[in-house]
């Protein structure tokens, strides 16, 4: 055998027994990586609707998932969607709450995003941008505040805050947001969110 033919052989080996180990880690790391992705979302939606003790799935597409919400008396207190859109850099993952009726968003939490370091990326902060979408009005789509102010009280009810140098990521949220509502009264219109019931599109 040529060293030519040898240098194949022994390539082609390793390549398959490095294949083969990462596949094995992954089926290793796959359960765990769910578990713990599918605990990020329960601490969310706690987050999100206030009062939550236990939550139900009620329907799910694709980039879209809501949740029920409920007391320790299994009462539904609210929605909390799971939903995601294009960033200014990449993928924005967030979850927001609502009322039953749909008239109120309780608050707003990002739980992946890439945005710019200092600027996009304060999509996550609750100071800078969160505490804006808290107790907003929703009977009619959201809109964004430019330039931003400084306190609650300047923000109409249904007005949310620019982060200031970082307007296209805050605008990135927002439609995320919007489109979100509006998917969602759409399916409650149709039946689709029964308590206890898991509609899968």
């Amino acid at each position: 055998m040529n060293l030519s033919l040898r240098m194949v052989v022994v390539l082609t080996f390793v390549g398959l027994i490095s294949g083969g180990l990462l596949s094995v880690v992954n089926l290793l790391t796959a359960e765990r990586i769910e578990l713990n992705r599918q605990k990020e979302i329960e601490e969310a939606i706690t987050r999100v609707v206030p009062g939550t003790v236990s939550s139900a799935k009620l329907y799910e597409e694709d980039r879209f998932t809501v949740y029920a919400g409920k007391d320790d008396a299994d009462q539904e207190l609210g929605y909390a969607i799971y939903a995601s859109g294009t960033g200014f850099q990449d993928i924005i993952v967030l979850m927001f709450g609502t009322d039953p009726a749909i008239e109120k968003i309780y608050s707003l939490t990002i739980l992946e995003q890439t945005e710019t370091p200092g600027l996009g990326a304060k999509i996550t902060d609750q100071q800078a941008f969160l505490r804006f979408w808290q107790e907003k009005d929703i009977r009619q789509p959201l809109s964004l505040r430019k330039p931003a102010v400084v306190s609650l009280e300047e923000l109409g009810a249904s007005e949310v805050n620019a982060i200031t140098g970082a307007t296209i990521s805050s605008d990135k949220v927002l439609g995320i947001v919007n489109l979100s509502l509006e998917r969602l009264r759409q399916i409650k219109q149709e039946g689709k969110l029964t308590s206890g019931d898991s509609h899968v599109d």
